[in-house]
């Protein structure tokens, strides 16, 4: 089982903002204004505290979640997530976003296959959480879809990313 341990602090702040880079990724889909993005932020943070604290978590998830627990760990996080985002639209953060989960997926097959495929599958787990916290196109949180088409396809993106279905 890895844990921290197994990555070089580059890997880690990768695999480290991963399950922000999952949620991130459905929000950058279909920008929901200030309440949705209120939602689906916490959907992210409660998928990762619920995953680490679960009864049969993984060392890697108990290590993910003990760095995202101190402020150097959520500035990492937060650090490999804003890197290059600065002036991008909606659309190219979502590829750059795309992508770092893609690099985030070859470094956890390397680094911890044993662990990868259900870390990965986990992240996918998020996308879908962070695309259910809120609705798109209804007024004051009342109607509108659940989740969207656009929402729905950067889900199938994330998982085409991390190569798990």
């Amino acid at each position: 089982m890895a844990d921290k341990s197994n990555f070089t602090p580059e890997e880690w702040k990768l695999v480290l903002s991963s399950p922000m880079l999952a949620g991130l990724a459905v929000t950058m889909a279909e920008p929901s204004g200030i309440w949705g993005m209120l939602k689906e932020s916490m959907a992210s943070a409660n998928a990762v505290v619920t995953a680490g604290k679960a009864e049969n978590a993984s060392p890697l998830m108990k290590s993910l979640l003990a760095d995202m627990e101190t402020s150097e760990g959520r500035t990492a996080a937060r650090d490999e997530i804003t890197e290059g985002l600065k002036g991008k639209s909606p659309a190219e953060i979502k590829m750059m976003v795309i992508t770092k989960l893609g690099q985030a997926g070859k470094v956890l097959d390397a680094k911890a296959p044993a662990d990868a495929a259900a870390f990965k599958s986990w992240l996918k787990y998020v996308a879908d959480q962070v695309a259910e916290s809120a609705s798109e196109g209804g007024v004051l949180g009342f109607g509108g879809t659940k989740v969207t088409d656009s929402e729905k396809a950067t889900i199938a993106e994330v998982g085409r990313a991390l190569n798990v279905a």
